[in-house]
């Protein structure tokens, strides 16, 4: 049986361990995933399993635990922005201090404390998959994304290009069109006067 309480699915029950250094428990659940386990543009689907592949550790300054937790990723491609699905597995581990050890205050006052024979894994958990998630996440390596230009997958359309004009010859760009209009009239009058002319 898990020590994770039912009502509580983050909440690990280690009073089996007592306070014997050394001593260990396996901790291997699967749990629904909170809603904020998320970035900008890719995250873990709220309610979808989360499994964890734990071991809870006595030791002298409290438990160790250590082990992978597993999620599912739900998002955008950072490139195309198709969707992307994938699976994260991230190793996780995390001091769990007793608040009466004799040598509590030589700990980091950073690391979590136990709540009597309780630990909470939400915030470790929640700390360690966030920062996993890729910030950039691609729907495949090679994945070409967007043309800067017009927004057209390029994927469809691997020849996708357009005209690129030097915009140090922008300023001519309407002079060209008025001098060939100018040609082409000149070039008729001219034909015109030599037909009458015959």
């Amino acid at each position: 049986m898990s020590p994770l309480n039912g009502s509580e699915p983050f909440s690990l029950d280690i009073a089996d361990l007592g306070r014997r250094a050394g001593a260990m428990m396996e901790v291997t659940r699967t749990i629904p995933a909170p809603a904020d386990l998320v970035n900008a543009v890719i995250g873990v689907p709220a309610g979808s399993d989360v499994d964890l592949d734990l071991m809870a550790e006595s030791v002298i300054e409290g438990v160790l635990v250590s082990g992978t937790v597993t999620v599912m990723l739900d998002g955008s491609c950072g490139r195309c922005l198709e969707p992307v699905k994938d699976t994260l597995t991230i190793d996780v581990q995390e001091l769990f201090r007793y608040d009466d050890h004799d040598d509590a205050a030589d700990l980091d006052e950073e690391l979590p404390v136990l709540d009597g024979d309780i630990v909470d894994l939400e915030p470790t958990i929640r700390d360690a998959v966030v920062l996993a998630l890729p910030l950039t996440p691609v729907c495949k390596e090679d994945c070409a994304g967007l043309c800067s230009e017009c927004g057209a997958l390029l994927a469809d359309d691997p020849g996708h290009q357009h005209e690129q004009n030097d915009p140090r010859w922008a300023a001519l760009a309407g002079v060209f069109p008025q001098e060939s209009q100018s040609e082409s009239t000149d070039t008729t009058d001219r034909s015109t006067t030599h037909s009458t002319d015959e």
